[in-house]
């Protein structure tokens, strides 16, 4: 029997691209680092040896941007829960279990947390920049959607990105978390695009419920601080049908 020749499968121009923040465009900084700095800012130096333990301890108690920990303590399971819909739940889990650790250092619990909230407590990969910009220059829209609860705004403009992304669809704002399809929705909505014209970049299958949106979906592998993620792989995707 003959092979029938079919058409090419059409492929969609992409018109946005949305991003997860954590894990995708940024990663939050050295848990060794984090530690110190916190400690420092509470008026407390740290010999690294002590830092190491003390930052492993902490990790498996709970991190944000970190391990998912395996156990919350029954007073904090509501702000868990709660924690990427509203702000003060989020500090209130990541502190509470930042001050299950004996730390012998007062105040670093809330230290700790406050590293998440400024620049120099993350670092965006290698690839954020140049991405961002080339998206920006094709004149593909971007959008950052994050399960998150606080505003990163801020950040972006501090690393000179912000002028590269379009919209910002934040959990806490939302009130609709990932995978929930109308976050997804929201985002696309305030970008003016259609979802089927549009590709959610992520590190989860939290993300890849963009699909259930009508969105197409990348999910990257995860990868250290200041290492490549393959972020740069969204540019033949969204970029292939440009002219």
């Amino acid at each position: 029997m003959e092979p029938t020749d079919h058409p090419p499968h059409p492929v969609r121009p992409v018109e946005a691209v949305l991003f997860d923040f954590h894990g995708t465009l940024a990663q939050v900084e050295d848990p060794l680092n984090w530690v110190l700095a916190a400690a420092a800012a509470c008026g407390a130096e740290l010999d690294r040896g002590k830092a190491t333990i003390l930052a492993d301890r902490l990790l498996t108690a709970g991190r944000a941007g970190g391990p998912v920990p395996h156990r919350v303590p029954p007073h904090l399971a509501e702000h868990w829960a709660d924690r990427d819909l509203y702000a003060h739940s989020h500090r209130a889990a990541y502190t509470g279990l930042a001050a299950s650790v004996n730390t012998d250092v007062e105040g670093l619990a809330d230290a700790l947390y406050e590293r998440l909230l400024i620049p120099d407590g993350w670092l965006p990969y290698p690839d954020t920049e140049p991405t961002l910009r080339k998206l920006h220059e094709a004149g593909v829209k971007v959008a950052v959607v994050s399960n998150i609860a606080f505003d990163v705004r801020p950040l972006f403009a501090a690393w000179g990105l912000d002028g590269f992304v379009d919209a910002y669809a934040l959990s806490f704002e939302i009130g609709r978390i990932k995978p929930d399809p109308m976050i997804f929705y929201r985002a696309c909505g305030l970008l003016g695009v259609d979802p089927e014209r549009a590709l959610m970049v992520g590190d989860t299958p939290a993300d890849a419920g963009a699909v259930k949106a009508g969105c197409a979906a990348l999910v990257l592998p995860a990868a250290d601080p200041g290492k490549p993620n393959g972020l740069s792989a969204v540019l033949t995707l969204a970029l292939a049908n440009q002219a």
